[in-house]
């Protein structure tokens, strides 16, 4: 075997492993059940791991000074800011036909709700998740009740004031310096905890969230005293609460290192205290520093090294899982300090730049619809220049692309930018309408066209491409091997245009739903809230149980009810159905010139002229 093929061999085998370990939760939960790396607590950071585990305290710590303080603490940015391109399209005059299938299909949504609020009040109150079967409870983030954090806003947007009034009444009492996990995830509490609490306080304005959020922050400041002051992202709560110096991870995900500038920012403008702006900014400029000097310049590889600064070394890159929020919040915190500072619009551009060449790619699909999808660049090197091979996948979780895409051209005012976002979502729409359930799958592998331009249907080349993925070889005898695929179709249902499908599981996930709403906000298309309330149909019909909604093990069933896997995560209530409440209602409801999402569609209030 070549070397080349070696070393694409080996890159092809680490890219299973990392589609393996592709998140459960929204932002990747499963690999916290790994060792990921030598230096990171040996802990188990699973659902499961601590359960019995006697509560321990951080008090003591967080009264003491930091082992390795600031030396020059960043100082926020002053000045006005800029007025920045409008991003919300102007919507006409709305029918009275229109307006009332609009609250119908809103109402419908917010029924949904309800419904599942209700189950998690009276059966998993102040627990992290309900068992949605059978009416359990699960201590998944903390145990500090991610579910009722998770959904104050909605319950404020839903015009639910009464549930939220209870809810903040509740969460006032939770404290965040005891827990009995051993390990905490630094990404996830920031975005759903911290998350929470700043746009809960952004809408209603009640000082009890505030209080809470710099709670919060105070807490996850702790994961920042380092040598380096790059954050433990798995973070041995135990360990930190005897005192014990700590150090950044070698191996750590992208998305968990740089997606903390939409909410420490905030909570820094909020408070007046700038240590968690400077913070993140120690973050991010090390990121800007390093952006050109990967080894595909102007992205960031899946997995970094914090504890040496090293951004570029690994061979993986991609928009999707393990990578995708640094990419989402750069045009955000953009939007959100109104253009005070210009880096983020500076690595946008430059990451945006080398995805849309190397990521994006239009499958060929029965239609022959003109959508695109991002997959997975691997890079290695052939007589000493760099090669690149793509992956090309599909991710349910990877939709949340369009609409940062759309939302980061109006920013810019990129009109390409916009127009891809519109194609990627597009094709997560085809996703959806082309399973059995309505439903799009965790993950998918299609065939790419050899030309954005055209791309004509091949069915034959279809069935080929099936033999090679599932490992078969192709013979020398194409009536053979159309057969073998015909068998593997049937086999593992897949629809036409679907390579395979490894991971068929849909796990009440928002990002599809987020694009369709922030194109429709942006563009105006007029088919988007009907292919809305498709989406909603065909997940609420499938994964509503006696309680609530749970998520599915396989959506590739043709009749009959779908296996559910028994999990309801706080994003069901915190985004997904937000999204779907936000796309029909009117839109000046959490305008997108006013407000801005976090990646757990939180939205905080940008400065604006």
């Amino acid at each position: 075997m070549p070397p080349l093929a070696r070393r694409w061999g080996a890159a092809l085998l680490i890219a299973c492993v990392t589609c393996f370990i592709l998140f459960t939760s929204h932002r990747n939960l499963e690999l916290a059940r790994l060792k990921f790396s030598s230096s990171s607590s040996s802990a188990d950071a699973g659902a499961d791991s601590d359960r019995g585990s006697p509560p321990v305290s951080i008090r003591d710590r967080l009264q003491k000074p930091p082992q390795y303080p600031v030396t020059k603490m960043r100082q926020l940015p002053t000045g006005p800011p800029s007025r920045l391109p409008t991003v919300q399209t102007t919507f006409g005059p709305e029918s009275a036909n229109d307006r009332e299938v609009r609250l119908e299909r809103q109402s419908a949504v917010k029924d949904a709700f309800l419904r599942c609020w209700n189950s998690y009040r009276t059966k998993a109150w102040m627990s992290d998740e309900l068992e949605p079967v059978n009416g359990g409870r699960k201590e998944t983030f903390g145990g500090w009740g991610a579910t009722l954090v998770d959904s104050l806003d909605t319950l404020w947007i839903m015009g639910l004031k009464d549930q939220f009034y209870e809810a903040v009444a509740a969460a006032a009492n939770i404290s965040f310096e005891t827990t009995s996990r051993a390990e905490i995830n630094v990404f996830e509490t920031n975005i759903r905890y911290l998350g929470g609490f700043l746009a809960a306080f952004d809408l209603s304005g009640d000082k009890r969230l505030l209080q809470k959020a710099k709670e919060v922050g105070e807490v996850l400041y702790l994961a920042f005293d380092t040598p380096n002051r790059m954050p433990q992202t798995r973070w041995n709560f135990h360990d930190a609460s005897r005192g014990e110096r700590q150090v950044a991870h070698d191996a750590v995900l992208l998305a968990e290192l740089g997606s903390f500038s939409l909410e420490f920012i905030r909570l820094s403008m909020l408070t007046g205290d700038p240590k968690w702006f400077d913070a993140v900014q120690n973050i991010m400029e090390a990121l800007q520093k390093q952006q050109q000097r990967t080894r595909l310049p102007g992205m960031w590889p899946v997995v970094v090294d914090a504890r040496r600064q090293d951004f570029g070394r690994h061979h993986q890159y991609t928009l999707g899982a393990m990578a995708d929020s640094l990419y989402e919040y750069l045009p955000k915190t953009h939007a959100l300090v109104g253009g005070l500072l210009p880096m983020y619009a500076d690595m946008y551009k430059a990451a945006m730049d080398t995805a849309i060449r190397y990521n994006l790619f239009r499958p060929m699909l029965p239609d022959q619809e003109d959508v695109l999808m991002t997959g997975m660049v691997l890079v290695g090197s052939e007589n000493g220049k760099r090669v690149t091979q793509l992956r090309p996948e599909g991710q349910h979780l990877a939709c949340f692309t369009g609409g940062m895409l759309a939302l980061g051209g109006k920013l810019i005012q990129n009109d390409t930018h916009v127009r891809k976002g519109q194609q990627l979502m597009d094709g997560c729409v085809w996703a959806y309408k082309s399973m059995p359930l309505g439903i799009m799958p965790e993950v998918f592998h299609v065939l790419p066209c050899d030309s954005t331009d055209h791309c004509p249907w091949d069915e034959a080349k279809w069935k080929l491409a099936v033999v090679e993925e599932a490992g078969w070889g192709l013979s020398e005898n194409k009536e053979n091997d159309l057969h073998k695929a015909n068998r593997i179709i049937n086999y593992k249902r897949l629809p036409k245009g679907f390579v395979s499908i490894p991971d068929a599981r849909y796990i009440l996930r928002p990002e599809a739903i987020e694009s369709v709403f922030l194109l429709y906000r942006i563009t105006g298309r007029r088919d988007l809230p009907d292919s809305a309330w498709a989406m909603f149909q065909a997940i609420d019909s499938n994964t509503r149980t006696e309680l609530a909604n749970s998520a599915l093990l396989d959506v590739t069933i043709k009749g009959g009810k779908p296996p559910m896997s028994h999990s309801m995560e706080s994003f069901w209530l915190g985004e997904t159905l937000k999204y779907f409440y936000l796309m029909f209602s009117e839109p000046n409801l959490i305008n997108l010139d006013e407000y801005v999402f976090n990646t757990e569609a939180h939205p905080f209030k940008r400065l604006v002229l």
